[in-house]
């Protein structure tokens, strides 16, 4: 695909950018950007190209000031991703599909704002073949993208999502969580928990079929893709309200657990929408 033809998404981080790359996010660092932060000394901040008069004659000792303006920072964003086997689920449409669209769109995005992309994939373990370190690389995301297309995951759990706080950069840096969330809450508070240190955006991807086949009623045959196990059940009225409910308990006690972190979630149901990401930072 054409690289000017990849969606873009804005995006932001919560409080001030840190560190010494410039870029596109407000920070409190530096003295000769164009965001006013606050007056000092000119005995303090000799430059004399940003001498404030007014601000000079108000002074009550009589000093002079002068301005001082924060330099925008660049941030490192990275996708910590969830690769067990039932990512692997299809439905409309196929979550690892998903999840290449979403990466080869943030991944674009991020070049563009002139912010480092990483990614981490994980199931049982921290998988090192799915590492990308923070990279400014322009086309790391059509890479991953493509690689994601054709990748049939296996693993019996997402485990390993505990361990990829250690792959990411040591700064402060934009991470979105992307997972079906399907693995047992106390594992995932261990993964938010080792995550804390950065601002993370849990990105929750489900299929409409995994909690609700497609057929009106009869014999159905389902599958569990993290353990293999296949069962037939009859598909009926009854059994179909027994499910939703079941979904709406889980999506329930995610958000409850999400809102004790103060954390808002990104739900995708069904295809990626960049548009959608974007409202999602402008709410």
């Amino acid at each position: 695909m054409d690289a000017s033809n990849i969606p873009e998404v804005h995006y932001r981080i919560p409080g001030l950018a840190g560190g010494g790359f410039p870029g596109h996010h407000r920070s409190r660092s530096g003295e000769g950007g164009f965001e006013f932060r606050r007056h000092a000394a000119l005995a303090d901040a000799p430059d004399a190209r940003r001498l404030d008069l007014h601000a000079s004659l108000r002074d009550p000792f009589g000093q002079w000031l002068v301005r001082i303006n924060s330099l925008r920072q660049a941030v490192p964003v990275a996708v910590v991703a969830d690769l067990s086997a039932s990512m692997g689920f299809a439905g409309a449409q196929r979550k690892l599909d998903v999840l290449a669209d979403f990466t080869r769109s943030l991944a674009w995005s991020a070049w563009r704002t002139g912010d480092s992309f990483a990614f981490v994939g994980a199931d049982e373990t921290l998988r090192r073949d799915w590492l990308l370190p923070a990279t400014r690389q322009r086309g790391a995301g059509l890479a991953l993208a493509q690689r994601l297309r054709g990748f049939a995951p296996t693993g019996r759990s997402a485990r390993g999502l505990r361990e990829a706080a250690v792959a990411l950069p040591h700064r402060r840096a934009l991470v979105f969580l992307v997972s079906d969330f399907h693995l047992p809450l106390p594992e995932l508070r261990e993964v938010l928990d080792a995550l804390s240190h950065h601002a993370v955006v849990p990105v929750l991807l489900w299929q409409g079929e995994e909690f609700e086949p497609a057929a009106a009623r009869g014999i159905v045959q389902v599958a569990d893709p993290e353990t293999g196990l296949r069962r037939w059940v009859w598909w009926r009225p009854a059994l179909r309200e027994r499910w939703r409910a079941a979904r709406a308990t889980r999506h329930a006690a995610l958000m409850h657990l999400f809102a004790q972190r103060r954390l808002a979630p990104l739900t995708i149901d069904g295809v990626f929408d960049a548009d959608a990401v974007t409202r999602y930072f402008l709410a």
